[in-house]
């Protein structure tokens, strides 16, 4: 058992999306920080645009700033990322596009690529879609393991997905693909919003509970800690019990935070502040 350190804190350039590559590197390492997580959109690094050279220059400006890549989370969410599409042209579009990302991955030396089941139309029964993303992500994690990289599995809200949307969910989607390096993963919104909480994984998972998206919420909203009403002392308690180790990313997306991305991260830590070891 101990402390969650703060070096296990992390900050992600989702919210920084109109300012500078730059300007959120050295936004991080001013906020006393030393992980982030890679949103992988532009305008900082879309994968689509990745050419030859470009990794070697993202890792030397991490590397000036004494930063690391806990987790590589590709656009997945919004058009025209979907593996669980049963339109055949998308789904295998989307699904070379997340394996393009796994080899970037292996290449910034980034150990986690985070994933999710895709969606069938919300207008039909989930079974046809849940299909598609079960042999989706069986694809690509045989894909991972062959370089070394792990997958972790996010469950979404209700109105982002129709598959995986809590534990219950997450669990069967793990048990079917039933492959070592596909784990699972907390994002705190879509968990508060189903009644869930960081315990009921730490009890489903274990050791397969790989990274956590940690932001507050009312329960929505991805908010910087103290704007919010979700329970920290709960959450933090709970992570010192079950000794986590893994990174505790601010994916913090409401657009209340666009124009000073930099204040939401320094709101977050320092509410943070009283649970963190140094």
């Amino acid at each position: 058992m101990g402390r969650i350190q703060k070096a296990q804190v992390a900050s992600m350039n989702l919210h920084y999306r109109y300012f500078p590559w730059e300007y959120f590197l050295d936004s991080v390492a001013a906020n006393g920080l030393t992980r982030i997580e890679l949103w992988a959109g532009a305008p900082h690094f879309y994968i689509g645009d990745v050419r030859p050279g470009d990794v070697r220059r993202l890792s030397a400006d991490l590397s000036r700033r004494g930063l690391t890549v806990v987790c590589f989370t590709p656009e997945q969410c919004i058009y025209p990322i979907n593996i669980a599409s049963r339109e055949k042209v998308l789904r295998e579009r989307s699904v070379r596009y997340l394996e393009k990302c796994i080899d970037v991955a292996a290449d910034l030396g980034c150990p986690l690529l985070l994933v999710t089941s895709g969606l069938g139309y919300f207008s039909e029964g989930p079974e046809e879609a849940w299909k598609l993303s079960r042999q989706s992500l069986s694809r690509l994690a045989r894909k991972a393991a062959r370089a070394g990289i792990l997958l972790a599995l996010e469950p979404l809200r209700t109105d982002e997905s129709n598959l995986v949307n809590n534990l219950a969910s997450l669990q069967k989607m793990l048990r079917e693909v039933s492959s070592p390096v596909l784990k699972g993963m907390i994002d705190t919104i879509p968990m508060a919003i189903a009644g869930e909480t960081i315990a009921d994984y730490h009890r489903a998972l274990g050791s397969d509970l790989v990274h956590i998206h940690f932001v507050d919420g009312k329960p929505r909203g991805h908010l910087a800690w103290g704007d919010g009403v979700l329970p920290l002392d709960q959450y933090m308690r709970t992570l010192e019990d079950t000794d986590y180790r893994g990174a505790l990313t601010l994916e913090i997306t409401d657009s209340s935070y666009i124009m000073d991305p930099a204040k939401a991260d320094a709101r977050s830590i320092q509410t943070l502040q009283p649970y963190l070891a140094q």
